[in-house]
């Protein structure tokens, strides 16, 4: 077990290998839980959101919309070996 030094602020730093261990990185949020006998739990806060929310990530500037039955076709020819 690892042991830790809490600052004049009372800040404390986190090792790499317990980031790792939660799956964060820097600018990421955890959840702090204060346990009843003293000890604190952390967890990653897991972002949640709508489908929506995706819609049109990947559309770039310039280039046309196409429509399922296109990109289906784009799909097919590729199989095919065509494109």
């Amino acid at each position: 077990m690892d042991t830790l030094t809490i600052t004049a602020k009372g800040q404390v730093t986190l090792r790499k290998e317990v980031l790792r261990h939660l799956g964060v990185a820097p600018g990421a949020k955890v959840e702090v839980n204060l346990l009843p006998d003293g000890r604190v739990e952390l967890r990653p806060v897991v972002k949640t959101g709508k489908i929506s929310d995706v819609f049109g990530m990947l559309r770039r500037e310039g280039q046309p919309s196409l429509s399922i039955e296109e990109i289906n076709e784009a799909i097919a020819a590729g199989w095919a070996g065509k494109r």
